[in-house]
């Protein structure tokens, strides 16, 4: 018997089989670990993308439900999902929303060698006569993702920063209106009768209706791109206007303006000109300007184009700004039935600035006929953040300008055939359009 070798298989059998079956049992669990983490983790990053897109008060409910799509709903199974929309953000930041699903799974044949988890399931308290129950070992599977909300940038050429609380746009009779394709957003509402503008975005902070091929309503605030400006205005002094703000005669016995405001023929203008109460064409003006450009600012007055047109030579830019104070009685706009020939300059502190009410001013800065009295052939931004605005003219580019036309406004009604010139060359033109960062599905960073 001591030379037999039978039962030598079953003696090495048994001294191994726990080795293999403590081997086959952890490669079982771990590769089942990994199987359930993927499955996890493409929960987390749909219920994260889901969250982001979301961005309401609702984002965690929206997280939830996505989670429980792929099998793991919160609370059952033991299931965690938990979502935040105050995660640290990858490239700084704690605006990013992040998805946690955890799920403890009991351990099966791990423990064969030594391994008993980090957590533990099925533990019961003791309550009354009742012995606490211990819990089993179990691992705890979990994956995070984070997203972000995607944004569109997308840019105006008709901006309504209502700040009176009016609706910031609206379309009247407007069957022949042609804004070519421009978008516009009103930080109250839009609504138009009948006819989108031949617009492209129609968008609103509350709600827009038909202004556009496409509407976009409940969109964040857009905020006043151009009040900044404002610092540049040279102040106000006595000695700026000293002989006061004359103002065309209301009747004609009236006193006439003075011949210095009314204005004709050629000039070349540099720097900085502060004109004094309303000033009157009675001819034709050509102005040429220094680079980058010149800037008029007529105080207490209108410019009344009275049938003729005020053009910049090619070349030249112009910005007149209207400022002064609200005492009644003045106006604070271009007026008469001619033409605004004007081309903004193309750099400079009032690069791409055509026309520029003073912020400030709140009286005398409606305009009832825009484009139409004076007619407006422009190149750059207009600037009305206080007056309410009737549109019903054809806006074309300057004469000796690109195409590129917006228009800033506290509200406007767009009646008849009003019309915008195709955009396309605002960059060039030197104008920052006004851009709003239109909120798009979530992105994943993390």
């Amino acid at each position: 018997m001591l030379r037999g070798e039978r039962g030598n298989v079953a003696i090495m059998t048994a001294l191994i089989l726990p080795v293999l079956l403590s081997a086959f049992g952890l490669g079982f669990e771990s590769s089942h670990w990994y199987q359930m983490n993927r499955a996890m983790q493409n929960a987390a990053d749909s219920a994260a993308i889901a969250a982001a897109t979301n961005a309401s008060a609702g984002y965690a409910a929206e997280a939830q439900a996505v989670a429980a799509q792929y099998g793991f709903q919160n609370g059952v199974n033991n299931v965690t999902v938990t979502a935040s929309n105050s995660a640290a953000c990858p490239s700084g930041g704690a605006n990013c929303y992040s998805v946690t699903i955890s799920q403890p799974v009991a351990l099966v044949l791990a423990p064969l060698v030594g391994y008993q988890g980090d957590t533990t399931i099925g533990a019961v308290a003791a309550t009354g006569h009742t012995p606490a129950v211990p819990g089993s070992p179990a691992k705890l599977i979990s994956a995070t993702a984070v997203a972000v909300q995607g944004t569109n940038p997308r840019t105006y050429c008709i901006l309504a920063l209502a700040s009176s609380g009016a609706q910031g746009i609206t379309g009247n009779g407007v069957p022949n209106a042609n804004l070519n394709g421009c978008d516009t957003f009103s930080d109250t509402s839009s609504l138009c009768n009948g006819h989108n503008l031949n617009a492209g975005f129609g968008d609103a902070h509350g709600t827009s209706t038909v202004c556009g091929a496409h509407q976009d309503s409940n969109l964040p605030v857009l905020l006043d791109p151009y009040l900044a400006l404002a610092a540049n205005i040279p102040p106000s002094t006595a000695s700026s206007c000293p002989n006061g703000y004359p103002q065309e005669p209301a009747k004609n016995n009236g006193t006439p303006l003075p011949s210095t405001n009314k204005l004709s023929g050629s000039i070349n203008l540099s720097g900085t000109k502060i004109l004094c109460g309303d000033q009157q064409l009675t001819g034709n003006l050509s102005v040429t300007t220094s680079s980058p450009g010149a800037v008029l600012v007529i105080e207490n007055g209108q410019l009344d184009t009275n049938g003729f047109t005020l053009q910049t030579q090619a070349g030249s830019g112009l910005t007149v700004i209207f400022s002064g104070d609200n005492t009644a009685g003045y106006t604070h706009a271009p007026t008469g039935g001619g033409t605004l020939d004007i081309a903004a300059p193309t750099s400079g502190t009032w690069s791409g600035v055509a026309l520029y009410q003073d912020p400030s001013l709140t009286s005398g800065v409606d305009i009832s006929a825009a484009g139409n009295s004076p007619t407006w052939d422009i190149t750059g931004l207009v600037y009305l953040p206080h007056s309410s605005v009737t549109f019903s003219g054809a806006v074309n580019k300057a004469s000796n300008g690109l195409s590129c036309f917006d228009l800033v406004v506290d509200n406007v009604t767009i009646n008849g055939t009003g019309s915008i010139l195709a955009e396309g060359q605002c960059s060039q033109a030197g104008l920052s359009q006004p851009t709003e960062n239109i909120p798009t599905r979530g992105q994943l960073v993390g």
